[in-house]
């Protein structure tokens, strides 16, 4: 959906300009001829529908100033106004009454775009800072998430409905489609906002601390146990504990938590009594958790007393009106962490971007902004900034620079020979994805004094590479190299590697 613009002009003639020219922008419009028409809009049940207003300053009525006087101090969208009138003291008196720009008509196309688009950057970081506030603060809601798709309107209906009760929420979607900022919105609208919001990954914890981490333990209540530990249950007490990956927790936990369901009470490590606990439990899961229950993974009970209010988060795939929305959110937050001024994405970059199917989700396009950002050199992100994606999208290509001429010659080898073996040593151990039109990774095989590096050292690049490919989940690295749990975790000791949990 795009971004809808509010003209506010007693001018019809003016009207009609404004309207075409910001349509050409890509905005959507709507607009009023007085100001009275634009504070019932901007102070109606349809304010969050806009996105930045256009405002006359002298036109009968409720003229301009009126109309910042009366938003000033109030959540509303950024205004830039449009006069005739282009004396200094009353472009001083708008920008003091909230305007963030000041257009002397008639305006060129071109100043509008430049202002309309720094308008909303600025909202856009404001925006930001207001919701890491928030997030932080536990009073997080629907409103202040980035959903503008009819993808997500049964998910934004269903949460405010779980958001009345202490009913139990199963949150299911792929990975990285923005689950536990639904929990976080689930509880800012509930009873509990502002309560501590416990987050757990199920998939991240050492099977033989999951009791321990979850639940608590007392004084001595094994080997190494030299203090007290209050669990995650404990710690979410009056607010909401979500447990992400919840397919991930073992079966001897998961008695332990349907019984704190039930019983609303929880037996620490080690404790003689229980102990009783108010919590709201979120739970969300990327598996099939009925396939689970089949195999014998999952408690059958367990899952539906979990399964009470399911929501079903559709994948970015199937929301693609949602992500030139999240682009230019993405490309806000990074522009000012970098120190860039980069305005937006081309006309080929943003189709591109919204053409591709996104299987890592949410969480993949905010990492290709980013890697964007950091590349980009000019005031836009083209299709040269997305190198991987134009590479799997029909109809687009980025040419990807030659790598250094050090790596291209690699240096003989002058030692003995071994039948079958090469005459040259490769610089890097070549890692090639599945799809044979993506980039390959390397993992230095040499040291920078040209020597063998030692097979433990590129074991544990082999991990590391795991880990970011499986973003920390646990159980998935290890099937996929092939070892078990446990070896996992003790050669993650040995190299002093930590799990990366997302």
């Amino acid at each position: 959906m795009a971004k809808r613009i509010l003209i506010v002009d007693d001018d019809p003639a003016q009207r009609r300009i404004l309207e075409e020219t910001v349509k050409r922008f890509g905005f959507e419009t709507r607009s009023t001829n007085s100001g009275e028409q634009a504070l019932e809009v901007l102070e109606g049940s349809d304010r969050n529908s806009i996105s930045l207003v256009l405002l006359d300053l002298v036109m009968p009525g409720i003229g301009g100033m009126a109309v910042l006087e009366r938003l000033k101090g109030k959540a509303s969208p950024p205004v830039i106004v449009l006069t005739a009138n282009g004396s200094v003291d009353t472009a001083i008196s708008a920008i003091r009454l909230g305007a963030v720009d000041f257009v002397i008509k008639p305006a060129s196309p071109e100043r509008l775009e430049v202002s309309m688009k720094s308008a909303m950057k600025i909202e856009a970081l404001s925006e930001e800072i207001t919701r890491i506030k928030k997030k932080s603060e536990g009073t997080l809601t629907f409103n202040d998430l980035i959903i503008r798709g009819d993808g997500m309107q049964r998910v934004i209906g269903l949460g405010k409905r779980a958001a009345t009760s202490s009913i139990p929420v199963l949150i299911e979607g792929e990975s990285g489609v923005g689950k536990e900022l639904i929990a976080r919105a689930v509880q800012g609208e509930s009873e509990r906002a502002g309560r501590p919001f416990v987050t757990v990954n199920c998939g991240a914890i050492p099977e033989n601390l999951v009791e321990s981490i979850l639940f608590g333990h007392e004084k001595g209540a094994f080997t190494g146990a030299v203090e007290r530990r209050v669990g995650k249950f404990q710690e979410a007490d009056g607010g909401t504990l979500f447990l992400d990956e919840i397919g991930e927790l073992p079966l001897d936990a998961q008695v332990k938590l349907l019984r704190a369901l039930q019983e609303g009470e929880i037996d620490p490590v080690g404790s003689k009594k229980p102990i009783k606990v108010n919590f709201r439990l979120v739970s969300a899961t990327n598996r099939d958790m009925i396939q689970l229950v089949k195999e014998g993974k999952f408690r059958e009970d367990l899952y539906y007393r979990l399964n009470v209010f399911p929501i079903w988060v559709p994948p970015l795939r199937e929301r693609r009106e949602d992500v030139p929305e999240l682009a230019q959110h993405f490309l806000a937050r990074f522009s000012a962490e970098e120190g860039k001024r980069i305005s937006g994405f081309t006309d080929d970059a943003m189709r591109m971007l919204t053409t591709y199917d996104w299987p890592g989700n949410v969480r993949q396009l905010e990492n290709a902004i980013f890697r964007a950002v950091v590349l980009a050199d000019g005031s836009e992100l083209s299709v040269a900034e997305f190198p991987q994606i134009a590479s799997q999208v029909e109809g687009y290509f980025a040419e990807i620079p030659p790598a250094p001429a050090s790596l291209q010659k690699p240096p003989a080898y002058t030692g003995p020979a071994l039948l079958g073996a090469e005459d040259t040593i490769p610089q890097t151990v070549e890692v090639r994805p599945g799809n044979s039109g993506a980039s390959s990774l390397g993992i230095p095989a040499v040291t920078e004094s040209g020597e063998i590096r030692a097979l433990e050292d590129i074991e544990a690049d082999m991990i590391r590479l795991a880990l970011g490919r499986y973003r920390g989940h646990m159980t998935e690295v290890a099937k996929r190299l092939k070892i078990g749990r446990s070896t996992l975790y003790r050669k993650m000791q040995e190299y002093g590697l930590e799990p990366r949990v997302n």
